[in-house]
């Protein structure tokens, strides 16, 4: 952004604080610039005219001003995409908050990347459209799995799964190592969290075909642990931080 200007873009908000008594930040992700930061004021009023169209999953176009600190300041916003059906569904928000989650701790650089963008706004459509599985847990729901390996894909931290990341064999793969980048046979093993080869060809599928088509990929319940441990596991090696959204499945 250019210090004094008055800037448009897309964004989907990604998480709101409190600021003071009526004013919120709020954590956006834009195509174009990527992560930004950019302050609501009197959104928390009862007349606020900006309210309603900045909840968190909201996809939205902005005008920000940009002044000399690092926050924007937002003076217009136009509503693209309230994303009702997945705010007003307790199990559809916990999926749709796994996701944002994961864009907000995985692309924290002021750098645009449109492809992740088109992802993150698909990911909320098809949340829309899910059904509940309620009393099922959010953090194992094939659509937020398939989402969050697309994203360590575009990330660049992809796990390698063909052969074993520390020798080469493709045989007996038998685990995980985040520090290896991917799958490891028996041989070595030492260390590494459990990956079934059923898990592997589940993750396989996911990353594989489109998002809308996660829910038809077979999910055991193991595969749907071991791959949950995959993702935490290669965000606190990669990034250095955990999901809290993921504490909770």
């Amino acid at each position: 952004m250019v210090a004094g200007r008055t800037i448009k873009t897309e964004a989907v908000v990604l998480r709101s604080l409190r600021l003071g008594e009526a004013d919120r930040v709020l954590h956006l992700y834009t195509p174009d610039r990527g992560r930004i930061g950019a302050v609501a004021k009197g959104i928390r009023r009862t007349k606020s005219r900006f309210g309603a169209r900045l909840e968190p999953l909201s996809h939205v176009e902005l005008l920000l001003h940009q002044g000399s600190g690092e926050l924007g300041t937002v003076t217009g916003v136009d509503l693209v995409d309230a994303h009702r059906g997945a705010r007003e569904d307790p199990y559809r928000l916990g999926v749709a908050l796994v996701g944002a989650e994961t864009v907000l701790r995985l692309f924290g650089e002021q750098e645009g990347q449109p492809r992740v963008f088109a992802a993150l706004t698909r990911f909320l459509e098809l949340t829309d459209e899910a059904g509940s599985r309620a009393p099922a847990r959010p953090a194992r729901d094939p659509l937020a799995l398939a989402f969050q390996l697309k994203l360590l894909w575009l990330a660049g931290y992809l796990p390698h799964l063909e052969t074993c990341a520390e020798c080469g064999v493709d045989s007996e793969l038998v685990g995980f190592s985040p520090s290896a980048g991917g799958a490891v046979c028996r041989a070595c093993a030492t260390g590494s969290l459990p990956l079934a080869p059923a898990t592997q060809r589940t993750i396989e599928a996911l990353l594989r075909r489109p998002l809308a088509d996660a829910a038809t990929v077979a999910l055991p319940d193991r595969a749907a642990r071991e791959t949950l441990s995959l993702l935490s596991a290669s965000y606190e090696y990669h990034g250095g931080f955990r999901l809290r959204t993921l504490a909770r499945g």
